[in-house]
């Protein structure tokens, strides 16, 4: 809090919050009880309907911030009271927020709340192999290895083939875009856009190289373990460990007495939001993983 001079010259602190003008209409308690803490809030109606769901390093702040959006007016304006879940962590609230997102639909959170049928571009070990698209229904993203890029529609993998073909001057003919006869020049050929490994004046060999290392960026990072990791986060003295297996967000570990226990899902399957949540900071080094053994004496908050 900064001090600032009285109009009769006393130095006093003030409380941003104090100045903050509150809607009537949410209840006031449920936003003075929310801590400026890590974890996941929920704006709700009076019918107690999810309206919409957040996460932050810090709750109140982050819902403070929507109370003065005018752009939410239509979310806020429908909201009751907020409700909040702590987390140990930035992670613990970002896989939990994907998760409420998918099972309690909010009305106002449109872009996550679908659970996607996503899809992704294959490419076989040989070098005749041919650019296929398949889908996470009939693949295991998490342990197939030879996927690259992440798709919600057939159109945008094809629309990202065809601008990687374009832009290393691969051939359409052999990447499946276009159906040529054997011997003949593809289009992109005749047009000096293929290095012509349709007539073999490139080998298929170096053409095949080419390709994979163009694709090689949005290659799709196969489940590094064996089993399920923990991902352990501390806030506070309150330790919690994040347990997914294969890509697929299981649930949080409290380390603490009387907490309900984790459970083993029926099936886990390739989660796209946990994946784009995890992928990059746990191949950076930045996450404290630990090997976890599910069991009915571990116990869980979820």
């Amino acid at each position: 809090m900064q001090p600032r001079i009285t109009s009769i010259g006393l130095l006093v602190k003030s409380d941003p919050a104090e100045l903050f003008t509150y809607p009537d209409h949410i209840d006031r308690g449920s936003l003075d009880a929310l801590p400026s803490k890590p974890g996941i809030y929920i704006f709700r109606d009076a019918q107690e309907r999810p309206l919409y769901i957040g996460k932050s390093v810090n709750i109140r702040s982050r819902v403070l911030s929507h109370l003065r959006t005018p752009e939410e007016a239509r979310m806020l304006q429908a909201s009751s009271h907020v409700e909040f879940r702590r987390t140990a962590g930035e992670i613990g609230a970002l896989l939990l927020e994907s998760r409420l997102i998918k099972e309690m639909q909010p009305l106002h959170n449109k872009k996550l709340r679908r659970t996607r049928e996503m899809c992704t571009l294959r490419l076989g070990p040989d070098v005749n192999a041919v650019p296929e698209i398949v889908y996470a229904r009939d693949h295991d993203f998490a342990i197939t290895d030879g996927l690259y890029g992440l798709f919600a529609t057939r159109k945008a993998a094809l629309e990202r083939l065809r601008m990687i073909v374009d832009e290393e001057r691969l051939c359409p003919a052999l990447c499946g875009l276009e159906t040529a006869m054997r011997g003949r020049a593809c289009f992109a050929r005749q047009i000096a856009r293929c290095l012509g490994a349709c007539i073999g004046e490139e080998a298929i060999e170096d053409h095949y190289l080419r390709l994979r290392a163009a694709l090689e960026e949005m290659r799709i990072v196969v489940w590094p373990y064996p089993g399920p990791m923990g991902i352990v986060e501390e806030c506070d003295g309150w330790k919690q460990t994040h347990v997914i297996d294969r890509w697929f967000y299981i649930g949080s570990i409290d380390h603490v007495k009387g907490a309900k226990p984790v459970r083993q899902p029926a099936r886990r399957t390739f989660d796209v939001d946990t994946y784009k949540i995890l992928v990059r900071p746990m191949l950076r080094g930045e996450l404290r993983l630990e090997p976890v053994k599910l069991a009915r004496s571990v116990r869980s908050n979820t």
